[in-house]
């Protein structure tokens, strides 16, 4: 199906700010413009899933949105590690806590043998740095249980995710009076638009503190698991991403360093009837149609397609 760009036209105004992966200034505007013809091709790819969808989509520089189900509410999966880094990196802000400060394992810990972290051995030193490496890159439970943990639990890290905005994601386990609702949506649940502007708050350094921000964001740009929507873009690009992935719901949050400028898009489903674990399951497929048509959409001048049989290498 060939697909046009819809064509709006608005006077918005532009701020400038200095973005510090690479120390120049690029502007976006503060006006989302609502793009019927991206909306449009988005719908399509979310009605081959046999579930819930939602998308949210936003151009950083042109302001370009567009969203389907973008403010219901998804369970996160693994997506809450990133609420969990904010809330951890508050404490360590508000100096209860060292980025640096080495701490002792204990094998009772453990969540899963399938975690790096719970088969380390009894009484084996790590430093908090690398819990947090260990939550995002690897998205290790244990880890991230600690990490849960050391920021205070779980309201304490609702309580920061309130005060900057973000009203609709949650960290529900382990989490007093939020038994009936993690029921519901496990860890936590979010928004695909909240998880998006999270990440784009932490990109631009507006969580926390800036120098805060600069370190969760460079914490978010080496995930292991980049055989979905990353694999889709272009090896040289730089990406800050975040997956997570339960039987009945596959997500994944991504904000590109494009070219011509950044891009964020937050793809999440619930519900889902095909609870596979192969590379067709269809919220992977979902994840991967969303990334490769965004990057040609937003990138014309650079096209640019994975190599054939790459899917084996993942």
């Amino acid at each position: 199906m060939r697909m046009k760009k819809s064509v709006s036209i608005a006077v918005f105004i532009t701020i400038s700010f200095t973005f510090f992966h690479c120390g120049t200034s690029i502007p976006f505007t503060s006006t989302p413009i609502l793009d019927p013809a991206l909306a449009d091709t988005l719908r399509s790819f979310a009605s081959r899933v046999r579930g819930e969808v939602g998308i949210y989509v936003r151009n950083l520089r042109t302001g370009q949105t567009a969203a389907v189900n973008a403010d219901t509410l998804f369970p996160t999966a693994s997506l809450i590690k990133v609420p969990i880094m904010v809330g951890l990196f508050d404490r360590i802000e508000k100096g209860g806590l060292k980025y640096q400060d080495e701490l002792v394992y204990r094998d009772s810990m453990s969540y899963s043998n399938e975690d790096m972290l719970g088969v380390f051995k009894d009484s084996t030193k790590i430093p908090v740095s690398q819990l947090v490496m260990l939550s995002l890159t690897m998205s290790d439970n244990t880890a991230s249980l600690w990490c849960q943990a050391l920021a205070g639990g779980g309201a304490a890290i609702n309580e920061v995710l309130e005060a900057n905005g973000f009203h609709k994601t949650r960290v529900n386990s382990r989490t007093p009076g939020r038994e009936a609702i993690r029921e519901v949506y496990g860890w936590g649940h979010t928004t695909p638009r909240e998880m998006a502007e999270l990440v784009v708050a932490i990109r631009q350094g507006r969580l926390i503190s800036p120098i805060a921000s600069e370190r969760m964001y460079r914490n978010l740009c080496r995930t292991y698991w980049d055989g979905e929507a990353l694999a889709q873009i272009p090896p040289d690009v730089h990406i800050a991403s975040k997956q997570g992935m339960v039987n009945k719901s596959r997500s994944e949050v991504v904000l590109v360093n494009a070219p011509s400028g950044d891009y964020v898009f937050c793809v999440i489903t619930k519900n889902q009837e095909d609870e596979s674990w192969t590379h067709e399951n269809e919220g992977y497929v979902l994840r991967r149609n969303v990334s490769r048509f965004l990057w040609k959409y937003f990138e014309p001048g650079r096209p640019w397609s994975p190599l054939q049989g790459t899917e084996k290498w993942y």
